[in-house]
């Protein structure tokens, strides 16, 4: 049951992202457009893993071969064909843990990032089939949260995230027995995102936004509940950061 939850949340987590990276991708494709580099050059072996011509699900090699390419080159049409190639290998079981064990969960997330929007949903993607794995699930997490944690921070982000919708599951990370880590980022995202409303003054005005979207989880009953209950967790520095947030 908790298994299946938590692959809940992480596909919400993972949507929310995808809409919140959709508005940086547009608001920054014009300052990147034609800035392109030149990167490095991995090995003639590794690219052919990325051509179609290998239907067999990779080995521990060349998955590490790979995750080499993806972390040095800056070509788009690399980048792309390597996170296609590892989001079909990660839908297996076997390759979802060496993927984690080789260092692949943080060099696929780290795309997420990349302004080019056909390479954040791959990478997306092959976040989603990591996550199937439970110890997956945790670094995934991180990742994920790291991002969106980011974006808050940024006024501009607000209604893309705001009004991206994601699966009430999602609510999971404010659970008293969630890890230390995940709690203080996941109330540190509510408490920029509740800031920049309230320095625009759109929470008296109940901003418009759609049913089963992130707006309606973060101010619904629901999750008025869970952060009062977080008032009393046995951690200081969660308490210290429900109280940051006025509404509780």
């Amino acid at each position: 049951m908790g298994g299946a939850r938590d692959v809940g949340w992480v596909a919400a987590g993972l949507v929310l992202a995808a809409g919140a990276c959709y508005c940086i991708y547009r608001l920054t494709r014009g300052q990147r457009r034609g800035a392109r580099r030149v990167g490095l050059r991995p090995s003639r072996s590794a690219e052919d893993l990325t051509n179609g011509s290998y239907d067999d699900i990779l080995n521990a090699e060349q998955l590490q071969k790979l995750l080499y390419l993806l972390e040095s080159t800056e070509d788009p049409v690399i980048i792309e064909k390597a996170l296609v190639t590892l989001g079909n290998n990660a839908a297996f079981s076997a390759n979802q843990v060496i993927i984690r064990e080789l260092g692949g969960i943080t060099i696929v997330g780290s795309q997420i990032n990349n302004p080019n929007q056909s390479i954040k949903e791959k990478a997306l993607n092959a976040l989603n089939n990591l996550s199937v794995n439970v110890e997956n699930q945790i670094k995934i997490k991180v990742q994920v949260l790291k991002l969106l944690l980011n974006l808050s921070e940024n006024p501009a982000m607000t209604d893309g995230l705001l009004g991206a919708q994601v699966d009430s599951s999602f609510l999971s990370l404010f659970d008293g027995h969630v890890a230390k880590e995940i709690l203080v980022r996941v109330l540190t995202l509510f408490q920029n995102i509740d800031n920049c409303l309230k320095k625009e003054g759109r929470l008296a005005l109940q901003p418009a936004f759609p049913e089963g979207s992130l707006f309606y989880l973060l101010y619904g009953d629901e999750c008025a509940q869970k952060m009062r209950a977080l008032v009393y967790h046995h951690d200081a520095d969660v308490k210290e950061k429900v109280t940051m947030i006025p509404k509780f």
